[in-house]
């Protein structure tokens, strides 16, 4: 059987048989507790939601924002706003994004407020941009982006601007210019222009405050150009350099930081999607700067962006694209599965270290199947160290 992928880079109107979901199922189901700590279930989230932002706040609270349902609802994204208290273990709702969002992204300012930037909208990738207060719980619109975006990455930068990169313009048409935002003006203003263009990317800040962005894809699939190609942004001059390739080409992957300056990149896929998913992992090293391998990882993974998370141990959760989260050691460089496990599979969900050391996952979509798409998720889940 075969399986086809249509639409946007970023998730939707995936049509998978059955049989194949039951496979992918299958083959993340919990085994035997392995001491890399285990995944618990916690309150559900008042609405099922992928692609969505979980933002961890200094109060200790996490911000979910955003998302969307599933198939058919990719053009009527969420503008609903919840709030994660880990005391009680329970989702509120509290105030509302000014449009709805879903492959938006979330900011923490150094004010404590939240920069929700760009992301799909009824009518494709949007150039608004909010700033959300939780003190109040009232989100009011700041400038708009320079274009519009759909899947860009952002990350706040050691002056206190945010740095975005790539993403999608309008249908098939991504973005090689970065733009900053500065909170103090409320304006965002174009920066440096990658050596190419890249949606599905990651940005990783490094210990000396250049950001590294990596692979990524443009054009349309089944056509579209995947990426092994990095770049680093350097604060100081708002210009991108080439650094070392990846070792493999590869979009819709993860990366996070890892003690002593060197970067995890992991899972991802080819031009295949679906049927090209990668197991492989692999390390830079900004002194070198190349990458070299490192273990694979238990189980092939992509579509997890915002669900892997260095935790205070100095080890990497790894909690989105497949059934069964794993962590990374750094120290051994492998993996090593964790007892528990999701209801299936899960895609854009979204992972975030809490202020007590635990691992806060929610939400993402399934697999789906012929009859009926990929739908969200509300449940969530703890992970314990």
């Amino acid at each position: 059987m075969s399986f086809r992928v249509e639409g946007k880079t970023k998730v939707l109107a995936l049509v998978l048989p059955s049989v194949i979901a039951a496979t992918l199922w299958s083959a993340s189901r919990p085994g035997p507790s392995t001491g890399a700590g285990e995944l618990v279930p916690t309150a559900p989230m008042h609405a099922a939601r992928a692609s969505h932002t979980s933002t961890l706040l200094a109060s200790g609270k996490v911000v979910i924002a955003g998302g969307f349902a599933g198939s058919g609802s990719e053009r009527n994204p969420y503008s609903s706003i919840e709030i994660y208290d880990p005391a009680r273990g329970t989702f509120s709702l509290q105030g509302r994004l000014t449009v709805g969002r879903s492959g938006h992204t979330a900011t923490l300012l150094k004010n404590g407020k939240i920069l929700f930037a760009g992301g799909w909208g009824e009518f494709g990738p949007q150039p608004s941009a909010e700033i959300y207060d939780p003190a109040t719980g009232l989100s009011v619109a700041t400038g708009d982006m320079t274009v519009p975006r759909g899947g860009q990455t952002a990350m706040r930068l050691a002056n206190g601007k945010v740095l975005l990169t790539g993403g999608e313009e309008s249908e098939g048409h991504i973005l090689a210019e970065a733009e900053l935002y500065d909170p103090a003006t409320g304006t965002f203003a174009r920066t440096g222009t990658m050596s190419t263009p890249r949606s599905a990317h990651t940005a990783t800040l490094l210990d000396d405050g250049r950001v590294l962005v990596a692979g990524g894809s443009y054009g349309r699939y089944p056509a579209a150009t995947i990426l092994k190609s990095v770049e680093i942004y350097e604060p100081a001059t708002g210009r991108f350099f080439p650094t070392g390739n990846m070792l493999v080409a590869r979009h819709k992957h993860a990366a996070v930081a890892l003690p002593g300056g060197k970067v995890l990149v992991l899972g991802g896929s080819d031009n295949r999607d679906w049927n090209g998913t990668y197991l492989s992992a692999e390390l830079y090293d900004p002194r070198a700067g190349r990458f070299t391998a490192t273990s694979d990882m238990h189980w092939a993974r992509f579509k997890l962006p915002d669900a892997v998370v260095r935790m205070e141990n100095g080890k990497a959760l790894i909690a989105g694209g497949a059934g069964r989260p794993e962590i990374y050691d750094p120290v051994t460089g492998t993996f090593a599965a964790v007892a528990g496990a999701l209801d299936t599979a899960r895609y854009f969900s979204s992972a975030t270290l809490l202020g007590d050391g635990r691992v806060l996952v929610t939400g993402g979509y399934g697999a789906g199947t012929r009859l009926k798409g990929p739908q969200s998720t509300s449940l969530a889940w703890i992970y314990r160290p």
